[in-house]
């Protein structure tokens, strides 16, 4: 059995409203995620798993609890777990080369190596035709396939998403399904991945959390025994999404709606 990567502990969050009233947000959250696992965070908007995902990669404090990466509490970002987030966070005037570069020029990489290391994994996400174009002249999905290049670049142990491909055509999201897939299995990082979709999940993870709406309560966590390639079209597939929206409860076209 693989260590455990992560350990989410009684981690607690409240906002303050309008009114001055604090809301909870996320209510005794524990989790553990193993090294080199895939994990989808699954439930509808609002539920509170990007909160979730933004205290496990420091950028948030949870109220209560704590997490562990590697046995050591996180007191803030990391550049051993980088986040991509749906809006790309592309610099505008670098070329894809100049993008997938900054992170080892942050880290004072010499010049020479850092080169060659962009361009292995510009060639791994299958850009190296496009190495010198910039974000603009690139269509959605190949820039996130920069992002994507461009967090791998640093070599972190931990990558964390939050619905990074919410904004693309179907097909193309179909598409950067299997090439992150493809990618995680290369290079065994820890994933996790926060979507309200729950063909995605199916497709992407080693286990889905299953959450509450809000305040974001762990309702499930169901384990995703289908081997790879995964093929949406089989049985398998099937059963399995329609034990998540089952699990969920739905009584509602409109609450089916948030996880399509």
């Amino acid at each position: 059995m693989a260590a455990v990567k992560i350990d989410v502990q009684h981690i607690n969050k409240a906002y303050t409203d309008s009114k001055g009233q604090r809301r909870p947000v996320l209510v005794d959250i524990q989790l553990q995620v193993q090294d080199g696992e895939f994990l989808c965070l699954l439930g509808p908007s609002g539920c509170g798993k990007s909160t979730l995902l933004s205290i496990m990669a420091g950028f948030e404090r949870s109220d209560q609890g704590q997490v562990l990466i590697d046995g050591r509490p996180v007191t803030g970002p990391n550049p051993r777990y980088i986040t991509i987030f749906q809006n790309y966070g592309l610099f505008p005037w670098r070329t894809v080369l100049g993008n997938v570069e900054y992170g080892l020029e942050v880290k004072g990489v010499p010049a020479p190596q850092r080169r060659a290391t962009a361009i292995e994994y510009i060639r791994l996400v299958k850009l190296e035709s496009f190495a010198y174009h910039h974000p603009h002249q690139l269509s959605g999905g190949m820039q996130q396939r920069v992002a994507l290049a461009r967090a791998l670049a640093v070599d972190p142990d931990v990558i964390f998403m939050d619905e990074p491909f919410g904004a693309l055509d179907a097909i193309t999201r179909i598409q950067m399904q299997e090439e992150l897939v493809r990618i995680w299995q290369e290079k065994q990082k820890t994933i996790v991945f926060v979507t309200h979709d729950i063909d995605e999940a199916v497709f992407l993870a080693d286990r889905v959390v299953l959450f509450t709406a809000h305040p974001g309560r762990i309702k499930n966590i169901i384990p995703v025994d289908i081997s790879r390639p995964r093929d949406r079209s089989r049985s398998d597939f099937a059963d399995l999404r329609d034990q998540i929206f089952t699990a969920f409860q739905m009584k509602h076209r409109e609450e089916l709606e948030y996880y399509i």
